[in-house]
């Protein structure tokens, strides 16, 4: 079976969707999976919102990047790693670690296929050409490409 191209500009208007949906006031829904990331620009200095799906783990959010080192995001945030983020009914300002550990990145696939087993299983099959339960191996292997941002939160308030 053949790896699909993924579709950067489909994603973009996925993402568009998500910003909407929380401006809108489904947050407590979409928020069970997409949370809401703003970034300063590491360029421009402004502020950068990116739509992420995440796992929350002991109180931190965990973020994985497809992209590795080369999502804009992820650039971003190696030049400023204080960061906001608006999950469900939450907003809180944090401070984000970047991982490129492929053991650590792939603990965390693991736990996104332990949590979300047809999801992850689907684009595991689709994007990477895996099965839907890859091995350890493969995980390390893909994980060699991608980067996570773990964010420990330092205050929270309310929407």
């Amino acid at each position: 079976m053949g790896v699909s191209k993924f579709n950067w500009k489909k994603m973009k208007n996925i993402q568009k969707l998500h910003r909407v949906l929380y401006a809108i006031g489904f947050g407590p829904i979409v928020g069970r999976i997409i949370l809401l990331l703003t970034t300063v620009g590491r360029k421009t200095g402004l502020k950068r919102v990116t739509p992420l799906q995440y796992e929350e783990i002991d109180g931190k959010y965990y973020l994985g990047s497809a992209r590795g080192l080369q999502a804009d995001w992820v650039r971003n945030i190696r030049c400023n790693p204080q960061v906001d983020v608006r999950v469900k009914s939450l907003r809180l300002h944090g401070q984000a670690e970047v991982v490129t550990e492929p053991a650590r990145i792939a603990d965390f696939i693991e736990v996104r296929l332990q949590r979300h087993p047809f999801m992850i299983g689907m684009i595991m099959q689709k994007a990477h050409g895996f099965s839907k339960q890859p091995s350890r191996e493969q995980l390390e292997k893909l994980a060699e490409k991608e980067a996570l941002v773990i964010i420990t939160p330092v205050t929270f308030s309310e929407n």
